[in-house]
């Protein structure tokens, strides 16, 4: 998937919540005031469940603000276990409908939406097409299905993720004079897009990173297999009698803690960079940590 350098993607988040619950306005003021600093971290809350949210480029990243909020505010926090930015993207075309109905007294609630999905092309995002015309669904009621579509691709199916790079068609649709209305389209908009992704194979994506390592050469098959392990690609090459570079991909989730696992390995004589390159679907069915472990206690 293609990616503007400039801009690093936010490919690690973590939950975080103040032990008071007097302290949370602080603790978001605190954060928000992080994010002005460093344009690359964001911090986001949950509506529902007010869980904060801080996002990064990368775990160094993510540690680096974790220990400026230590320093500068003063507040006691739990922290969650860090979370990878995976993404969800369906595979196939599918088609949905729905239709939403409810009767209080004189008037209700009537909206009824049929859609068809398919699988955009990596990095052309999110397209919708409008295939009736006014006459079938009035010009009022698309505010509404397009926020209902907006709700689903910022949380899909699978696990809650952001849906990527997917068209999504609008065949039909069904309206009352009386009782439709723009949130009544909304939650049938939501629904069929919801029930279109299930059928239509989506799968998980998730970050994968070029990592360049270069050790002392007695290390570097120990290495070379360990990344091997991570689900990784790696091939070696000479640098000279004493040196070798390992040039490896390696899916963003097992590098976690990569930095001290190599300085055992090599008795701290390696070091490694990474940046990212790409997205690419995960093992499906996903067998690896949970997706939003439980908020802990970190030391």
């Amino acid at each position: 998937m293609p990616h503007d350098v400039s801009t690093p993607p936010l490919l690690v988040d973590v939950a975080i919540e103040a032990k008071s619950r007097a302290d949370h306005e602080k603790l978001v003021a605190a954060l928000l005031k992080l994010t002005a600093k460093d344009g690359a971290l964001a911090v986001s809350v949950d509506q529902d469940s007010a869980q904060i949210i801080l996002k990064g480029t990368n775990e160094n990243h993510i540690e680096s603000a974790i220990d400026a909020l230590n320093r500068t505010s003063g507040i006691a926090v739990n922290i969650g276990a860090l979370q990878v930015a995976f993404l969800e993207h369906p595979t196939k075309r599918a088609e949905a409908e729905y239709t939403h109905k409810k009767i209080y007294g004189p008037k209700g609630e009537f909206a009824a939406v049929k859609l068809a999905i398919e699988p955009n092309e990596l990095g052309e995002g999110y397209q919708l097409e409008r295939n009736i015309g006014v006459d079938a669904l009035p010009n009022k009621y698309m505010p509404g299905i397009e926020k209902g579509l907006e709700s689903v691709l910022a949380c899909g199916v699978i696990a809650g993720f952001p849906v990527v790079n997917v068209r999504v068609q609008l065949i039909d649709g069904k309206y009352h004079d009386v009782d439709s209305s723009p949130l009544a389209f909304e939650i049938a908009a939501n629904a069929a897009f919801r029930r279109a992704l299930q059928t239509a194979e989506s799968v998980l994506l998730e970050p994968i990173m070029k990592v360049e390592v270069v050790t002392p050469t007695p290390f570097a098959q120990s290495i070379v297999d360990d990344l091997t392990s991570r689900r990784g690609t790696a091939h070696s090459r000479v640098v000279d009698e004493d040196t070798v570079a390992i040039d490896a991909t390696v899916p963003l989730i097992a590098m976690f803690g990569y930095a001290n696992s190599l300085r055992v390995m090599s008795q701290g004589l390696a070091s490694h960079t990474m940046r990212f390159d790409r997205y690419a679907a995960a093992p499906q069915p996903w067998d690896g940590p949970p997706f939003r472990p439980a908020i802990g206690m970190r030391a």
